[in-house]
């Protein structure tokens, strides 16, 4: 049966880690949608999310955001007057209300303290959606998207639970339009290209099973992470070796900002300043962020690649 909850009359006293830990780029406008006419006409609704149904008699007026993605989400939908607060790593748009409120070890009660009538999360760490339950506050768990439909799907999903739902199917429509016209915009000799995305200077990658490879894989390029030892889990640790045997023609550094990697660093790593992604120069200096969260920006990633790939 759906969860109603009750809006709080008074204030109470590793995929996923990729995206609690990246560094801001606080740099960009927040995405600011054109207002939805629905509004709080919309409600009585009911979402679902991982933790199941939700019914919200009323439209929120202060949500919690313990996920990075989320609060990019609801920002871009319009949602971002509604939001009270955010978890300590969500950090885009620059006027997100980053409070300390831990990501890694959630506390209902310090959550509670914002009188929320919505919160947002990730990953259900520490049994945090059960002791939100438990104190009566209304929350919505989305994990960590594996494809881009289920990108798509959230954006959606927090649609209809903020009363922005017209603005969610815009954001959506021109996430759409943008990934497909960067796709085509590639010229077809870079079908099957090889590319090696690095999440830190350990070697370890994303295969196409994570949410940013299935971005690769739009592209119809050959992710070389797939043929590890140990891609099962999405998140191969390869070595030197392996990469260089693999020649890969496009590399997407996604520790630039948590490490300092870049294309001259890649470029003096022995064996690799011969690799073709070297020697063309295709090597995509991302922005960590943005290549470790699957929210709106994802089209800003694709847009990216697109143009590495056109080099």
């Amino acid at each position: 049966m759906p969860r109603s909850l009750p809006r709080p009359l008074v204030a109470l006293p590793v995929a996923l880690l990729l995206a609690l830990t990246a560094c801001g780029d606080d740099s960009a406008d927040s995405g600011t949608a054109t207002p939805d006419s629905s509004g709080s006409d919309a409600f009585p609704v009911t979402v679902t999310g991982a933790d199941g149904e939700l019914t919200l008699d009323e439209q929120p007026e202060t949500i919690v955001s313990m996920s990075a993605s989320a609060t990019e989400m609801l920002f871009a939908i319009g949602a971002g007057d509604q939001v009270e607060a955010v978890d300590d790593n969500s950090n885009y748009p620059e006027d997100a209300p980053t409070t300390d409120l831990s990501a890694f070890t959630p506390n209902a009660e310090a959550i509670a303290e914002y009188a929320p009538d919505l919160v947002v999360l990730s990953d259900d760490l520490n049994g945090i959606v059960d002791a939100l339950d438990a104190l009566s506050v209304p929350t919505l768990l989305l994990p960590a998207a594996e494809t881009l439909d289920d990108s798509y799907e959230q954006i959606e999903t927090l649609g209809d639970a903020t009363g922005h739902a017209g603005e969610a199917d815009e954001v959506v429509a021109d996430m759409q339009d943008r990934i497909a016209a960067a796709v085509d915009s590639v010229p077809a000799e870079a079908q099957g290209m090889r590319v090696y995305h690095e999440l830190d200077p350990s070697f370890y990658s994303a295969a196409s099973s994570t949410f940013i490879g299935s971005v690769y894989t739009q592209f119809g390029l050959e992710n070389i992470a797939d043929g590890a030892p140990d891609a099962t889990g999405g998140y191969p640790q390869l070595s030197a070796e392996y990469i260089a045997g693999q020649a890969p023609g496009l590399i997407v550094l996604a520790d630039t900002k948590c490490c300092g990697e870049t294309a001259e660093t890649v470029a003096q790593r022995p064996a690799f300043g011969t690799l073709p992604a070297v020697v063309d120069g295709r090597i995509l200096e991302a922005d960590d962020d943005v290549a470790s969260r699957w929210g709106p920006r994802v089209a800003d990633f694709a847009e990216s690649v697109a143009q590495a790939l056109q080099s």
